[in-house]
């Protein structure tokens, strides 16, 4: 690749659903915490050249430790969370020493995603297939799959009444990670800091500006751990793969 990846991973969440005290991405999947398995999966794709992952303050001497533990190498520089996780990715895209380079961002919080998949979503960004007529470049790119279940759209309030039925052809859940242009994806976290626009996804921000963002196949699979009960379906899925 021409240009500098650098991954940034938001891991400073304080997991209100998780219902424990320990940090949600230190808690232990098959004997490894989770936040180690998304950052062993970045370390393998040769094209990164490097991690910057995002604790909470309280978090920094034990995330500190299991870098110097399992090894990652291309993690050089830890970041603070902040107060959402707009903040936390923002705190870490100000460590980013290549201005003209490309940010991937992945969520500690989703062990599964898998080296493959990081290479496919760089790869789609970084060299598109020949685009058709009418087509133009692209600000991100983004993977998600297809919803499944059928969504409705309700009203506010104590009894809550059906608005629409929205076309699921239309609607795609949306993953991480994602990938931007460095440029970019500032210049709109700026612009959102300056409006006091607050969103838990990156491209949201991307798309408000004008940005032009392409979605590619995710996995089913590439679960977010939230609560104990998505811990559950990650050892699952992780026990399969292993075993594969």
């Amino acid at each position: 690749m021409r240009k500098k990846v650098v991954a940034i991973v938001p891991a400073a969440g304080l997991g209100r659903r998780f219902g424990q005290v320990k940090s949600k991405t230190f808690q232990t999947l098959l004997g490894k915490p989770i936040v180690v398995w998304t950052l062993e999966s970045l370390e393998s794709v040769s094209d990164i050249a490097e991690i910057i992952p995002v604790f909470k303050q309280d978090d920094m001497l034990h995330g500190c430790n299991l870098i110097e533990r399992f090894k990652l190498s291309k993690v050089k520089r830890i970041a603070p969370g902040g107060k959402e996780r707009q903040d936390s990715v923002y705190n870490g895209l100000n460590l980013v020493g290549n201005k003209a380079g490309i940010i991937l961002i992945h969520d500690g919080a989703r062990p599964l995603a898998g080296a493959d998949l990081i290479k496919r979503v760089l790869r789609e960004f970084i060299y598109p297939p020949l685009a058709e007529e009418g087509e133009g470049e692209v600000d991100g790119a983004v993977v998600g799959v297809p919803l499944k279940d059928t969504i409705k759209e309700v009203g506010k309030g104590k009894e809550i009444i059906i608005k629409e039925t929205l076309v699921r052809d239309m609607l795609w859940a949306i993953q991480t990670p994602q990938v931007f242009k460095y440029s970019v994806l500032m210049k709109a976290y700026k612009q959102a800091m300056a409006e006091r626009f607050c969103s838990t996804d990156d491209s949201a921000m991307v798309e408000r500006y004008g940005g032009r963002i392409k979605i590619i196949m995710g996995s089913y699979t590439n679960i977010k751990i939230t609560t104990p009960e998505d811990l559950s379906i990650a050892e699952m899925f992780l026990n399969k793969r292993l075993g594969d």
